[in-house]
């Protein structure tokens, strides 16, 4: 297979002009398709007949329903112990009125909002007049937390929180703070004019957050990807002792970024997290690694007086095999992310084998054929100034170590390992909404403070279908809801269910329940039709879910699932669903995470198989096994001490820093099968290998760990993870390849089982 690789890599440096071209049509490619990757599509392809869809009518003839509803693009969250006062009452009617007045704001819903429950009654807001007495606006205080739509949705039970939801006119939104905080300060300036008023605003919903991660992730991924890169390039100058050879090695991971992410243009996968955030980090971790076992073996050999491109020449033959296993490898393994479930995962998968061939493609030409031309000449220079060269002499004293107690750190090796692994399948999949915004901003301080006040801000559904065989005025109607709201009462962790039956309990009146549903008739129809449409026989129970994390809600969620099955059991014309974004995350995003981890797992089992297959043993790929896993592993137990949970930045960083330990484990493996054909002897073998490619290893350890730990600083509780978690990775497969690797190796391999 060596040979092989030989003969087919030769032209790389021997023609250069070619390899050139290579480059150059690759990288055309990748530029099309960041500007437009259509002109390529539509020269391959012929273009569509277009087709025009004729408007369909609603067949049903139904007519238009418009319900009450708490949906909103944002939320101004109100605290104060003067709701209920004269003061209180002047100003929030006062900042009604002018958000009202905003161009920027369509519609607001607070407190007197709310329809009435009786179309009869005269309609009266819910805070009295600004000179009402005391004891009237205690009165009124009582009466607003009897109201199910008030009570637990636009007041906290404690009368001390209030909500103001506001929908906005988007062509009158301009910028980000239009929306957030704009509205903030338009309350916070009239609460100033009413000195008998003390509040606190904050403003949080659906578009706050949404902004706020948007900007927090445009932010640090700028921010930290310069201050990581600037970090990588100043630990490499210094490891290396030399700047030809630094800027030789950064070209292979910047042209693999570039012409990977050219290329997924192509595929039509924009708007993937992974893609925009985990895609760039991986490839350019990878084509870094590689590209400097390549460059420390020309390095080598420039420095024992080869010429440029004769050493150019060698150095794609001593360990571009090497590169090329630990490419196919990775990119087997993230392929077994398209296996997923998930289309998002199916995309991260492809995108990444695309990723690590391109950036393969990136190490093999862009190094040897700029180390063979003049830049060649100055590679070498620094490496008798190389921290890590100067010392590995004394580094090589843990091969003596390790050789001379092989067993025992053999078997320290199995047992930690397993034992690790074992402790690390007690993380639980999970997911919470705050996570994608710093944790200190106003959005998530406003998030914090609706869960506390309200029992949470997202509002989840139970969906109610039923037959034509049901009558509109039906009481079974009336009892499938009741034990509905059974079900979901019994939760304690669900907030507040509304639901039709709420409505009619709430109203003036005596009997039982079912024998009262002819008064919805009496109810505004903005309000009924909020929970029920009779027309398309459909009614819902909304209630309100925390930012606990879905796998607190998994049990209770499962139990809600469980009780309407049930009651669908025992009144086969009705139909129930879950419906809601937190459901949808919890079905959705669970399957995202057991998606990556299964695929993570499956990648282990491919590589174990490749590596078996490649290295003709075994015995290798069983080896092979240790310290890869051992590595992710130690990050599990760290997620586990401190409290973590598996969720798709952990994974993502699971699934980067295997890819990273594997091309360790590779290329030691490379080296070592080389030096055990040459001397016959494992010892030898083993110890040539620890210091052909320890240099490497250490020196790809050191940078990445550098680039790492800058983003340690970053605000955003997904960036601290995956750098923490990226850190403590690959420290500790470096500890596996330089002490675990070489005591397996030496415990367990026979010349006989290599040379087979």
């Amino acid at each position: 297979m060596s040979n092989l690789f030989n003969r087919t890599t030769d032209w790389i440096v021997r023609i250069p002009a070619l390899t050139l071209l290579l480059i150059g049509i690759i990288t055309a490619f990748s530029v099309v398709g960041y500007y437009d990757h259509r002109l390529i599509k539509d020269l391959l392809s012929p273009p569509e007949e277009s087709e025009t869809s004729a408007s369909v009518e609603d067949p049903s003839g139904t007519p238009p329903v418009s319900g009450f509803s708490f949906d909103a693009e944002a939320i101004i969250v109100i605290e104060s112990d003067q709701i209920f006062t004269p003061g209180g009452a002047r100003a929030l009617r006062a900042i009604d009125a002018r958000l009202e007045d905003s161009d920027l704001v369509r519609n607001v819903v607070w407190l007197d909002e709310i329809p009435m429950l009786n179309i009869f009654s005269m309609p009266q807001p819910v805070l009295p007049n600004a000179n009402a007495s005391p004891k009237r606006f205690e009165l009124a205080r009582e009466k607003a937390l009897r109201h199910p739509f008030i009570r637990g949705q636009l007041l906290s039970e404690d009368s001390k929180t209030a909500l103001m939801l506001v929908t906005f006119d988007r062509f009158f939104v301009k910028q980000d703070s239009d929306v957030t905080a704009k509205i903030r300060e338009m309350a916070e300036s009239v609460a100033e004019q009413h000195s008998d008023f003390d509040a606190k605003f904050t403003v949080t919903g659906r578009l706050p957050i949404w902004i706020e991660a948007r900007r927090s992730q445009d932010a640090n991924n700028f921010t930290y990807q310069l201050i990581g890169y600037s970090m990588i390039a100043l630990m490499s100058i210094v490891l290396f002792r030399g700047f030809a050879a630094v800027f030789v090695v950064a070209l292979a991971p910047c042209l693999g970024v570039f012409w990977t992410l050219g290329f997924v243009q192509y595929l039509d996968y924009s708007g993937n997290p992974f893609n925009d955030v985990v895609l760039p980090v991986l490839v350019s971790l990878i084509a870094l690694t590689d590209g400097v076992h390549l460059m420390v073996e020309i390095r080598k050999l420039r420095s024992q007086g080869m010429q440029p491109r004769a050493a150019a020449r060698e150095g794609i033959r001593k360990v571009g095999l090497a590169c090329a296993l630990t490419s196919l490898t990775t990119a087997i393994g993230f392929g077994s992310l398209g296996l997923a479930n998930h289309e998002l995962v199916q995309q991260f998968g492809f995108s990444c084998v695309l990723g690590v061939l391109l950036s393969f493609v990136a190490v093999v030409t862009a190094i040897p054929l700029a180390c063979s031309s003049w830049i060649g000449k100055f590679v070498h220079v620094g490496l008798d100034k190389s921290l890590v060269d100067k010392n590995l002499g004394k580094i090589s004293l843990i091969i003596d170590f390790v050789m001379n107690r092989k067993t025992s750190v053999a078997l320290v090796a199995i047992f930690a390992t397993i034992l690790f692994v074992i402790v690390s399948l007690g993380l639980r999949p999970d997911e919470r909404r705050s996570t994608i915004i710093p944790v200190s901003s106003e959005a998530a301080v406003g998030l914090r403070k609706i869960d506390e006040a309200m029992q949470g801000v997202e509002r989840s559904f139970v969906d109610l279908k039923w037959s034509a065989q049901i009558e509109k005025d039906s009481p079974e109607i009336v009892r499938v809801i009741q034990k509905v709201d059974q079900v979901l009462d019994a939760e304690e962790l669900i907030g507040h269910p509304l639901s039709i039956l709420k409505l009619i309990e709430s109203m003036p009146g005596d009997g039982n329940v079912e024998d009262r549903i002819s008064m919805l008739e009496l109810l505004p129809p903005s309000l009924k039709r909020a929970f029920y449409t009779p027309e398309r026989r459909e009614a819902e129970v909304s209630f309100r879910v925390r930012d606990l994390g879905i796998a607190t809600y998994d049990p209770v969620f499962k139990r809600i699932q469980k009780g309407i099955e049930q009651i669908e059991g025992e009144h086969p014309e009705f139909q129930l669903n879950l419906s809601g974004e937190a459901v949808w995350r919890w079905e959705n995003l669970f399957q995202i995470v057991i998606d990556l981890a299964t695929s993570l797992g499956t990648a282990v089992l491919i590589i174990f198989v490749v590596l078996a297959l490649v290295y003709k043993s075994l015995r290798i790929g069983l080896i092979s096994l240790i310290p890869n896993l051992f590595p992710l592993a130690v990050s599990g137990v760290y997620l586990v001490v401190t409290g973590q949970s598996l969720e798709v930045v952990t994974v993502c960083a699971f699934t980067v820093c295997l890819g990273i330990a594997v091309d360790d484990t590779i290329h030691f493996l490379t080296r070592y099968k080389e030096e055990l054909e040459e001397s016959g002897n494992e010892s030898v073998a083993i110890r040539k290998a620890f210091t052909g490619v320890g240099t490497a290893l250490i020196l790809t350890t050191v940078v990445l760990v550098s680039g790492f730990g800058t983003v340690l600083f970053s605000d955003s509780r997904d960036h601290f993870i995956f750098a923490s978690m990226g850190m403590i990775t690959l420290s500790a497969a470096l500890f596996a390849d330089l002490v675990f690797l070489p005591a397996l190796l030496a415990k367990y391999t026979r010349i006989s089982d290599e040379t087979a």
